[in-house]
């Protein structure tokens, strides 16, 4: 019986130097001199941000909420001076890592409202975009946990932006 509370004793105390303590010299893994790991998982160089090149939409019509189950759903619909425009996205002015939305200090969600214009040589960039058929439409799901830390939601386009109070 002894031996045995003195195992798990001596088992426990290794165990509780590979927590919090992990600096400790009773941590395992340090035994074998090794480096340090690293304080934070950012690489050294920082995170690449990756650049949205597409031009805002140049004129935006509208923009409205459609309830969800779990929050509401950002609609937005713009329109291009021609026919053709492809890709359209609402992707935040201030880059943020992989699908994450979060407001900026003052509790406001910034949006760029993008797409991307037809290749110069095609047919279509030659015709006028109508109004009626040619809208272009974009959504955004927004759960309630994220609309929990924003105030407001401001869309820019080429020439204008809109502003969404929640």
């Amino acid at each position: 019986m002894t031996r045995l509370t003195l195992s798990l004793l001596i088992g426990t105390a290794i165990l509780a130097g590979c927590g919090r303590l992990g600096d400790s010299g009773w941590n395992p893994l340090g035994w074998s001199g090794g480096s340090p790991a690293p304080k934070d998982l950012a690489p050294e160089g920082g995170y690449v941000q990756a650049v949205d090149v597409r031009p805002g939409v140049p004129q935006i019509l509208s923009a409205s909420w459609q309830p969800l189950a779990g929050g509401r759903l950002l609609v937005v619909q713009g329109l291009a001076p021609t026919k053709g425009y492809h890709s359209a996205e609402l992707v935040t002015q201030r880059p943020q890592p992989g699908d994450r939305l979060s407001a900026d200090p003052d509790g406001v969600l910034r949006l760029r409202f993008v797409a991307a214009p037809p290749a110069p040589n095609d047919p279509a960039a030659r015709l006028p975009a109508n109004p009626v058929t040619d809208a272009i439409v974009v959504a955004l799901p927004l759960s309630f946990a994220q609309l929990a830390t924003i105030s407001a939601i401001e869309i820019a386009g080429a020439n204008g932006a809109i502003a969404l109070r929640r």
